[in-house]
């Protein structure tokens, strides 16, 4: 025992220790950047959350529901917003799980699906929390690098190369982040089958799932509803990202040991704030928000990428996401914060197993209008300043 008083030794050589898997818990590149972004007043364009608040039927429906929904919900989640997910993408309310996020969603479904000696497969630049959630879980990545022209491009053919007898899931985003790409029907159907072919869950990650400018993104549970797992999230669709309420939609009968194995993380997710996204959800779409979301972000997303190509720098047009990537050769990231007060997130983040583009930035336009044009000047005075 350790004396009650007075100065005692620590034997650090003999102390306990973590796991090593705590090793996979460092700083995140999009936590790093806001906060470089907060000590030097830098206007954030890195990390991806809205600027703008929350819908006032969303902020209203929670002031309702405080003092009303205040306890425990069960682990698979409230049944009214249960519901209320189904009749919004058309499935059945008992193959949706109600999750602390999309990001707690795909914790589940990576603890879920594979473990120890699997692998899983994926694209790069893939979103940072897929490598440690697969590690957590025992399995390793198998990464499979996009094509950069004109545009982004998946390379199939390399995808089905890399799938092995240890390969378990394939797990990819659509709209994709960080690309803000999203798959043709063409694509998805060819996933589609080689996960048939070769009987592999499908994970699709789809909390962008109402942001896009063109056509709507396929769902890939249309194409294979026996093996895909699609996420969902309603802070990415509700603009309130620090809500922690996302879903996942499961193949028939599955459902119930997904939530089975979520309940030993964080049991539910905020009981009076899963009611109010119920009854927003309904809102949304019979009175166009996600329609006008669209056509806001529409709006931003062309600002930045004109203000951009002004600067003479090369970007990708996002058909997807609040996301656009650049390239920017020889610039660093950190001392864009400090010298140029504008935070963006460096292309080397997204990718593990291959080197990222040269000069490859991503940036986030969920932004007010008056933050990108203030970004866009920062940048042009950095660029003339570092020219001179």
């Amino acid at each position: 025992m350790l004396p009650t008083g007075g100065w005692y030794a620590v034997d650090f050589l003999h102390m306990a220790s973590l796991h090593s898997r705590t090793q996979l818990s460092k700083e995140s590149i999009f936590a790093h950047m806001s906060r470089l972004a907060a000590a030097h007043g830098a206007i954030n364009l890195g990390q991806g959350f809205p600027s703008n608040p929350p819908p006032a039927f969303l902020l209203e429906a929670a002031q309702r529901a405080i003092g009303v929904v205040d306890q425990y919900t069960p682990p698979i989640g409230l049944p009214r917003l249960r519901e209320a997910v189904a009749e919004d993408l058309g499935v059945s309310p008992e193959d949706v799980v109600i999750t602390a996020g999309g990001t707690e969603a795909l914790h589940a479904l990576a603890e879920s699906l594979y473990g120890p000696g699997d692998e899983v497969v994926m694209f790069e630049p893939y979103f940072d929390v897929y490598i440690p959630q697969t590690r957590i879980a025992g399995a390793e990545p198998s990464m499979i690098p996009m094509r950069l022209t004109d545009r982004w491009e998946v390379d199939l053919p390399a995808l089905e190369r890399a799938i092995t007898v240890r390969t378990q899931a394939i797990l990819l985003t659509n709209p994709y982040n960080p690309t803000g790409s999203v798959f043709s029907r063409s694509e998805a159907e060819q996933i589609a089958a080689l996960a048939r072919k070769h009987d592999l869950w499908i994970i699709s990650d789809e909390v962008y799932d109402e942001l896009y400018f063109a056509e709507p993104p396929v769902r890939f549970r249309e194409l294979a509803p026996e093996r895909v797992f699609t996420v969902g999230s309603a802070g990415k669709r509700l603009e309130a990202t620090g809500w922690r309420i996302g879903w996942i939609v499961t193949p028939p009968g599955l459902a119930s040991k997904i939530a089975g194995m979520r309940q030993w993380s964080s049991f539910c997710s905020a009981a009076p704030l899963q009611a109010a996204v119920a009854e927003a959800l309904p809102i949304a779409r019979k009175t166009g928000f996600y329609q006008e979301l669209r056509e806001s972000y529409g709006r931003r997303k062309d600002l930045l990428e004109q203000g951009l190509r002004s600067l003479g720098l090369k970007t990708f047009a996002p058909a997807g996401t609040y996301f656009l990537t650049a390239l920017l050769p020889d610039l660093d990231a950190e001392r864009l914060v400090q010298e140029a007060g504008v935070a963006i997130i460096p292309g080397s983040a997204f990718y593990l197993q291959n080197p990222a583009p040269r000069g490859l930035f991503r940036f986030a336009f969920c932004k007010t209008a008056d933050e990108i044009a203030q970004a866009l000047e920062r940048l042009e005075r950095y660029l003339k300043q570092i020219k001179a």
